[in-house]
């Protein structure tokens, strides 16, 4: 049973002298998209008979299949902290269907589902996942552009004054909890301007609801203090780039799944199967979970992201670690996504590859215990370590001879999201960046 009913929500907006409702989906790379109706028109909306134009959003439909229909999902209705008496908005995150009444193909969120049915069909009732989001605020200019300056130079877990954004990553915590998150702890990164705020675990879909409106919010509470705040991967060379690490566990029987009381680490025989399959798609994933040209800076070695396909419990060198944890919060640590990933899109990913390794009883390698980046390319070779792509294209090349990766995602998503990141990595090439100008135009 749901938390909410359509009654329930018609009253706590009429309680609530709710103005405002924002009808929210994404687009097929995350970008988080709405529907503005009064409260004159919820019943409406609720009635699932609110239509938009699909042929306006990216990787949607052509124009003569531009009828899509938003679904709200009731539970997650849930109000706006930010707005005045008067101004109070809400919002219901949907589902996108056809006229015909059947899931449109090309909705991020209806794909995670449609995974996560897959999961329920193997026995397993939940998959959990925790999220851990980093992200810069930099400075506006005397025009009100965003900058990739900070007056803060705080460090590692830094306090106030060093640390500038401590007031606002307090005012997002207060926000986040204000909409029904549990923030489990925030703190200070490692970059000047970096910061994190880890929220609890939850199930897969919920999960990554929470992801886009927690990015949501930390921008537009950033912007009331006069900061912006960017999850782009990369923004400032030199200096450690923001991921989106990626815990996961499955449930099954009330249980954790991943949880073995007699194994040496806690881990489970499905468990290492789950860590198989993810490593055995680790590079046809990529193009998901790390989605833009600039994710391909932050996978180098020198700051603390994976760029190796391995795993470990006891360091944090490879791409999945298994956190000091067990019994019910035994879990696995994917480090290779970042926030500018579609959050359904990776989830449905990264659990699809998962349960690829269980259903095909794959074993995992032997955990590599050493630094991998310590490690000559000789020693590499000898423990068959493989590396993660290391630009955009070899991403997409990974995902195109992925099977199973294309297939999760569907024809219809696949073949938009490859067009488009073909066509973002031609204009990258094509573009002259300042690197070039400083090297080359007074020495040529």
């Amino acid at each position: 049973m749901g938390k909410y009913t359509a009654e329930d929500i018609m009253r706590m907006v009429e309680d609530e002298n709710i103005r405002f409702i924002r009808l929210q989906f994404t687009d097929i790379f995350g970008s988080f998209k709405n529907i503005a109706i009064t409260a004159s028109q919820l019943e409406k909306a609720l009635q699932n008979k609110c239509m938009f134009d699909g042929s306006s959003i990216e990787g949607f439909v052509r124009i003569e299949e531009s009828d899509m229909y938003l679904y709200p999902d009731l539970d997650s209705f849930v109000i706006f902290p930010w707005y005045g008496e008067g101004e109070r908005a809400a919002r219901l995150i949907c589902d996108v269907y056809k006229p015909d009444g059947t899931p449109f193909e090309g909705d991020p969120r209806g794909l995670l589902k449609k995974v996560l049915r897959q999961a329920e069909e193997m026995g397993f009732s939940g998959f959990n996942v925790g999220p851990e989001c980093e992200f810069f605020l930099f400075n506006y200019d005397e025009d009100g552009h965003p900058t990739t300056k900070s007056f803060d130079r705080g460090a590692y877990f830094e306090l106030g004054p060093t640390d500038l954004g401590e007031s606002a990553r307090r005012d997002m915590c207060l926000a986040l909890e204000d909409m029904g998150f549990e923030i489990e702890a925030s703190h200070h990164e490692c970059a000047n301007g970096q910061h994190e705020i880890d929220f609890k675990y939850a199930d897969a879909l919920c999960a990554a609801d929470n992801i886009v409106t927690f990015k949501l919010v930390v921008k537009t509470v950033a912007h009331m203090h006069n900061m912006y705040a960017t999850f782009m991967p990369k923004p400032v060379y030199g200096k450690a780039g923001s991921g989106m690490h990626v815990n996961m566990s499955l449930m099954k029987d009330g249980k954790n799944a991943f949880y073995d009381p007699d194994d040496s680490l806690g881990l489970s025989k499905t468990a290492y199967s789950f860590i198989a399959g993810i490593l055995e798609h680790a590079r046809g994933m990529c193009a998901v979970t790390n989605p833009l040209v600039n994710s391909y800076k932050r996978l180098v070695s020198g700051y603390e992201a994976p760029v190796y396909i391995a795993w470990s419990a006891s360091n944090r060198s490879p791409l999945i670690r298994i956190p000091a944890q067990t019994g019910t919060t035994q879990r696995i640590e994917l480090r290779s996504p970042d926030s500018a990933a579609n959050p359904y899109l990776a989830l449905a990913v990264c659990l699809a590859a998962g349960l690829d390794g269980i259903r095909n009883h794959i074993d995992p390698p032997a955990s590599v215990d050493g630094n991998i980046f310590e490690m000559s390319d000789e020693e590499r070779r000898s423990q068959k370590i493989e590396c993660l792509p290391e630009n955009l294209m070899e991403a997409i090349e990974a995902l195109e001879k992925d099977p199973l990766i294309c297939g999760v995602l569907g024809s219809h998503i696949c073949k938009r999201y490859i067009e488009a990141k073909k066509e973002e990595w031609k204009d990258y090439c094509a573009a002259v960046s300042n690197w070039e100008i400083d090297r080359y135009l007074v020495n040529i």
